[in-house]
């Protein structure tokens, strides 16, 4: 029963963040702010993160395949694969709930234990609205995040198996090119929407409805981190389900 009412809680969160909407003027600073937060200040640990898996990626095809008869375009090939379909949308999204979900969950979590969000319901502002609307249009600039994490790690490989001396740049690129089928980009784009909406509202409900003291919101992080990461595994499993299948 606990969790149908926690269910039950996260979706009518999800309907009063979408009514009585906070004056645009505001709003628009709020997004730009959420966007600098959520967006800009995570691109050096997705570029990092994304440039070695990359390349670890490549050196582990290719230890795999060193039989002479497989030809060395498939690491390109291999890695290609491996990061456009699951490593930047989904591991990174995981990755994500770490960084920006405990973010998200803190500061909602500290302003609810120092009565900040009491006090803009007293002054007669949609709390949910003011502070949860602005970070899901924010995240909806998420997928330029897992663009340059596609491309980085791609790269990463590149530099990998061709200075590993495991592959050639023309080998590699051979393998980039091989069987490319453009629904693969579509498919991780749907995907990398849907974690950006549940990555912008499970820590913002986490959040939101915690109680206690500064220990809870400790609490409540972990637990967004949990849900975030389920939700995303979940979803993950569906919408490939839906859409590969």
């Amino acid at each position: 029963m606990k969790y149908l009412r926690d269910i039950g809680s996260y979706f009518l969160m999800i309907k009063l963040v979408f009514s009585s909407p906070t004056r645009g003027k505001i709003l628009r600073e709020l997004i730009f702010k959420e966007i600098d937060d959520l967006i800009i200040n995570s691109l050096g640990i997705v570029s990092f993160i994304s440039f070695f898996v990359g390349g670890v990626i490549a050196i582990q095809t290719a230890l795999n395949v060193d039989n002479p008869l497989i030809p060395k375009s498939l690491i390109g090939f291999a890695t290609r694969q491996s990061i456009v379909l699951e490593f930047a949308p989904t591991f990174i999204s995981i990755i994500m709930a770490g960084k920006v979900g405990s973010f998200i969950t803190s500061s909602i979590g500290s302003m609810r234990v120092t009565e900040q969000i009491d006090a803009l319901e007293v002054m007669g502002i949609n709390s949910l609205n003011y502070l949860v609307f602005p970070k899901i249009i924010a995240l909806m600039f998420y997928p330029f995040l897992i663009a340059i994490a596609m491309f980085l790690g791609i790269i990463g490989g590149l530099i990998a198996g061709v200075y590993g001396g495991f592959t050639t740049a023309t080998d590699f690129i051979i393998g980039l090119q091989d069987t490319f089928t453009p629904f693969h980009l579509t498919y991780a784009f749907i995907k990398t929407f849907v974690f950006a909406f549940i990555l912008a509202t499970v820590p913002s409900w986490q959040g939101y409805y915690m109680k206690g003291g500064a220990l809870e919101v400790g609490k409540a992080s972990t637990n967004s981190f949990v849900w975030t990461s389920v939700l995303i595994i979940l979803t993950n499993y569906i919408i490939t389900q839906l859409l590969l299948s």
